[in-house]
């Protein structure tokens, strides 16, 4: 408990902003409000222009401030042009300043402005339940974290999120799938600290369930059809929304597995993760020729997307590529994607093997299914594509069948050639497959390796396999 609290103690001196800090905060922010409006009142949009988020509700980390603009438009305005109007106005409000298209439900703007990253966000201005787009929800959890997060209480947020950081499982973009600033302020004010709240997913089993306001008291069943999910925490000013549903399964246990090793040997490197040193080449070159399985790589150039459109192309045609290699009988270890955002994209994929027999044993059904045995004996007596039966093994049919495809990248070649549209490549994807198909195997991934340092850095990781958590906690006992 001692070396916790003298951990945690730390950390917070680090993340807690200054008075200074919080001056300059609050002075760039008021700055940012007024050239919001000046750029409304120039396009002829009438808003009511606030700041949300972290600044708002004071749960910001120093290192890391953001500041988020919201431009609250009137309904009058058409959902078409809601993202349009947003970005046209936050592109005059930060001109001159690095500027990225960000989408959500709709898209806005990610501006730098003096080193601190300003998102500008248009939305509706409605009534509480009278929801038109799901960012107009965003001022009411404003209001309601400044009214119920005691001061005491802004620090265990900051601890929470700078935490969820540490393990990479902060963000609810797409790219991350992880916690949200709202869902730790949510926590927070459930458990009442940080390190309950550790300590309640450290303890998880089989779900966890927080409502604060008791919309569904005495309705548990009801709460369970609508929110299926392994973590729920009902929106206090939304009982129809789940604020962990954009959390995926693996951060979700990521967190719960940090938990018990953060508990069980606190230490600031949870919080600020070592540096990945990438591996000498010839040492990459040896634990991929010499590890025992094959490792694709799938390595895509610029792809023009912003980036949440990006990776959910990205996260989809993993999966369709995935589905594409176990249905054709090739067993996947691990599998991952990795992009620069600018330059590179490389889907990776460990095989058990690259190369399978040319032949394989295919069940039909038991005997005494007598219809089925009918259409299995009509599809397979006379077939081409038979090496060997049909014969009774047990109680079943069985037969020997030619493989179509024997190897993993001739298979990937073949069926990604026209793009993979079929397969169920997504758009973008499937067009940089058409244009360019780079296929390379184990060590041949090397002139990639050199070239870029943070896929160096990232294949390492993956290599490894062990988080970097695991090995702190090893180095303590």
């Amino acid at each position: 408990m001692q070396k916790l609290e003298a951990v945690t103690r730390e950390v917070l001196k680090k993340i807690t902003p200054t008075p200074e800090d919080r001056v300059k905060m609050k002075a760039l922010a008021e700055e940012l409000q007024q050239k919001t409006a000046r750029a409304c009142e120039e396009h002829g949009v009438k808003a009511t222009i606030r700041v949300e988020g972290s600044i708002a509700k004071d749960t910001w980390l120093r290192e890391e401030p953001e500041i988020d603009i919201f431009l609250r438009l009137p309904t009058s305005v058409p959902r078409r042009e809601l993202g349009e109007i947003g970005l046209k106005i936050a592109r005059r409000a930060t001109e001159g300043a690095k500027q990225v298209e960000r989408f959500a439900e709709h898209p806005y703007l990610e501006a730098f402005v003096d080193d601190v990253r300003v998102n500008i966000v248009p939305c509706y201005e409605v009534k509480q339940g009278e929801w038109r787009s799901a960012t107009d929800r965003t001022p009411f959890h404003t209001d309601y974290v400044q009214k119920h997060l005691a001061e005491s209480l802004r620090g265990e947020v900051r601890l929470l999120k700078k935490f969820l950081k540490g393990i990479n499982a902060y963000g609810a973009e797409i790219k991350t799938g992880g916690f949200s600033g709202y869902l730790c302020e949510l926590l927070i004010l459930h458990y009442k600290s940080f390190a309950e709240t550790l300590r309640a997913f450290a303890a998880y089993t089989k779900r966890i369930t927080i409502d604060i306001e008791g919309y569904y008291a005495g309705r548990q069943n009801e709460q369970r059809l609508l929110f299926p999910e392994p973590l729920v925490v009902v929106d206090p000013v939304d009982k129809g929304r789940n604020v962990a549903s954009a959390v995926q399964p693996q951060k979700l246990f990521t967190l719960v597995a940090a938990s018990r090793a953060f508990l069980k040997a606190p230490d600031t490197n949870f919080f600020y993760p070592p540096k990945t040193s990438a591996l000498p080449v010839e040492e990459l070159r040896n634990r991929l020729e010499n590890r025992g399985t094959t490792f694709i790589f799938l390595m895509l150039e610029r792809i023009e997307a912003v980036p949440d459109v990006l990776w959910g192309q990205l996260y989809k045609t993993q999966r369709a590529l995935h589905k594409l290699l176990e249905l054709n009988d090739f067993k996947l270890i691990r599998e991952a994607v990795w992009s620069n955002e600018k330059s590179l994209n490389v889907f990776v994929f460990e095989l058990e093997q690259r190369f399978l027999s040319k032949a394989k044993k295919h069940l039909g059904p038991p005997l005494e299914r007598m219809k089925e045995c009918e259409d299995f004996l009509d599809k397979y007596t006379n077939a081409d594509s038979v090496v060997s039966g049909p014969y009774i093994e047990g109680n079943r049919w069985v037969v020997m069948l030619h493989r179509k495809f024997t190897d993993a990248v001739e298979l990937l070649r073949e069926k990604l050639k026209d793009g993979g549209r079929n397969a169920g490549v997504a758009e973008l994807m499937a067009k940089s497959f058409r244009e360019k198909l780079e296929i390379v195997v184990n060590s041949e991934t090397v002139e990639a390796y050199r070239r870029n340092r943070d896929f160096a850095e990232f294949l390492t990781s993956f290599l490894s396999g062990k988080p970097f958590w695991l090995e702190t906690t090893e180095a303590q006992r």
